[in-house]
């Protein structure tokens, strides 16, 4: 049936828009049916790229779960058509309720009864926020233990790394009672060129296609931006997420 995913992590401000964003890209690439939802009741970045077609859904109510619109929105993921891929992003403040309910319903079961895959996508970012990140990762496997989740390291705040070890050295990544699918490295751009590149197209709220389409983008700069969505295509590529 439908491929889901699920982009969680309770720190904000970390990339986790970027990865919906990148992962909805990659599957639109390959010709698949792709379906995004934005679940982020604060900042609804994913919302706001036209050409994903993002749906907005308000699943939190005076900080807790709207049971009866998160139910309408169990509905559409049940009832996906065939070989779709779905791409959810969800918020920081959303995280902890929303974990809750989909633990105390026994979601990630129920879609698989139905034929469906389920993946969790957590970012972990260099810097201050490295060790939230990495609880916020460590509370998905605690949470859900068994169902596969693909990790994303987001060097843009520098080297994913905890007392100089890379997270692939440290004791969560190697414990395996944990399902890591795959590790995806977004490596730091040269922040003059390529990082400037996609930072201005992601602040017109455009996709790499309709970047490269856009003749008031220099010739150089979206020469940049192919380059730099083939280095990023590739490692999604390599996860193999289908």
């Amino acid at each position: 049936m439908a491929n889901i995913h699920f982009i969680l992590q309770g720190k904000g401000g970390v990339g986790k828009s970027l990865a919906a964003f990148l992962l909805a890209q990659h599957f639109q690439d390959r010709k698949i049916e792709t379906i995004c939802f934005d679940a982020d009741p604060v900042n609804k970045t994913f919302a706001s790229y036209e050409a994903l077609n993002v749906r907005t859904i308000d699943i939190l109510k005076s900080g807790v779960i709207d049971v009866s619109e998160f139910d309408g929105f169990m509905e559409d993921l049940i009832n996906a058509p065939e070989g779709t891929s779905i791409v959810i992003d969800n918020g920081a403040s959303t995280f902890l309720p929303l974990c809750a309910y989909l633990n105390d319903n026994d979601v990630v079961a129920f879609l698989q009864s139905q034929g469906h895959t389920v993946m969790f996508h957590c970012v972990l970012t260099g810097g201050q926020a490295i060790i939230d990140t990495m609880n916020g990762l460590e509370a998905l496997f605690i949470n859900f233990p068994g169902t596969p989740g693909t990790v994303w390291l987001n060097e843009y705040f520098g080297k994913v790394e905890m007392n100089g070890k890379a997270f692939e050295e440290t004791k969560l990544c190697k414990n395996p009672k944990h399902n890591i699918h795959a590790l995806i490295r977004l490596e730091e751009l040269q922040k003059e060129t390529f990082g400037w590149d996609l930072a201005n197209m992601l602040k017109r709220r455009l996709t790499f296609p309709e970047a490269m389409q856009d003749s008031s983008i220099y010739v150089m700069s979206r020469q940049r931006l192919i380059m730099t969505w083939r280095k990023f295509n590739k490692q999604i590529t390599l996860a193999n997420l289908l």
